[in-house]
């Protein structure tokens, strides 16, 4: 097959992130198949990035793929002991990874193109002190009625809360990542040419001890930043965050709504001091992207939609923050 052509002195790295709900949107086809058929349908538009000269690190979240693990536990409750959060992050980083792994492969090989697909099973260090743990604010798996709620709480040790109009969920902490531990790993499977996909579901989350030594911790890190941070240990040149939407808006779903092309890291902070940028929604990924590039000068972060990936990053698409 004919090799990539390879990019001159330092090889530029991209970080794409994309959402869970890629491949299981809300009021979409959730099966597998169905999942594999919107792996397939990213891949395209990933490979067309890899296509310009990019060395690629996919990251992706895990919110449905986790609550679907979750619930099938919760169902089998009785039985077999429940899946704790760092497995089940573990699972779906498998899982998820080898949907997008075997849709990249296929497709580079239809193109005749000479890269290699990888994925990194990636535990992600945060903070054992870190309030998040104090104040578990993450809702995960099945929404329950709050009798039910409360007793799997009582019998598991969980927290809980309720999410006003949907019922009682369990809650866990989300507490800020720190450190890839695979980052050496990923950065030799980029310098080999590969397409790396790793930090699904924002890692692994582990805590570190005074003699080094790893420790599984029940939690759940940001799909963005845990992205973000990851771009910045790579020096990455670009983090692109894909989204449902094309571009960024200010005023979004009103009548004043305004797309942005460009932002200063000045802007997007007003912007998102003004409440712009909803905090379950592009609040996060904004936030994201102004950590990155405070610690990447001359760097820029990309919002936009999967399909504008590639015209995005030749500037021709979506909301660039400099």
């Amino acid at each position: 097959m004919p090799v990539l052509p390879q990019p001159a002195g330092d090889y530029p790295t991209l970080v794409i992130a994309v959402g869970g709900n890629a491949l299981a949107p809300e009021g979409g086809g959730t099966s597998l198949p169905d999942q594999a058929a919107a792996a397939a349908r990213t891949a395209q538009y990933v490979v067309d990035v890899a296509a310009q000269g990019w060395r690629v690190v996919l990251t992706h979240g895990n919110g449905p793929q986790v609550g679907y693990i979750l619930r099938r536990s919760e169902l089998a409750i009785a039985e077999v002991p429940p899946v704790p959060m760092d497995y089940a992050t573990a699972d779906t980083q498998g899982a998820i990874g080898v949907m997008f792994q075997r849709s990249l492969f296929n497709e580079l090989l239809a193109r005749k193109l000479d890269r290699r697909v990888a994925t990194v099973v990636t535990q992600v260090v945060v903070d054992a002190g870190d309030p998040a743990f104090d104040a578990p604010s993450k809702p995960i798996g099945s929404t329950m009625d709050e009798p039910t709620a409360r007793r799997l709480a009582q019998d598991n040790g969980w927290a809980i809360m309720e999410e006003t109009g949907r019922g009682w969920r369990r809650s866990v902490a989300s507490p800020k990542p720190k450190a890839v531990i695979e980052i050496d790993t990923i950065r030799e499977l980029l310098a080999c040419n590969h397409i790396v996909i790793a930090c699904g579901g924002g890692g692994i989350p582990v805590t570190r001890g005074v003699d080094g030594r790893l420790s599984n911790r029940e939690a759940v890190i940001d799909k963005d930043l845990a992205s973000a941070l990851l771009a910045r240990q790579l020096h990455a040149q670009r983090l692109l965050i894909a989204t449902a939407v094309p571009q960024v808006a200010i005023n979004f779903g009103t009548p004043r709504q305004r797309w942005l092309d460009t932002l200063s890291i000045a802007e997007a902070g007003r912007y998102m001091a003004e409440g712009h940028f909803g905090k379950g929604s592009m609040g996060p990924k904004i936030e994201a992207i102004l950590g990155y590039l405070r610690d990447n000068p001359g760097a820029e972060g990309i919002v936009t939609d999967i399909p504008h990936m590639g015209a995005a990053l030749a500037g021709k698409a979506g909301t660039r923050i400099a």
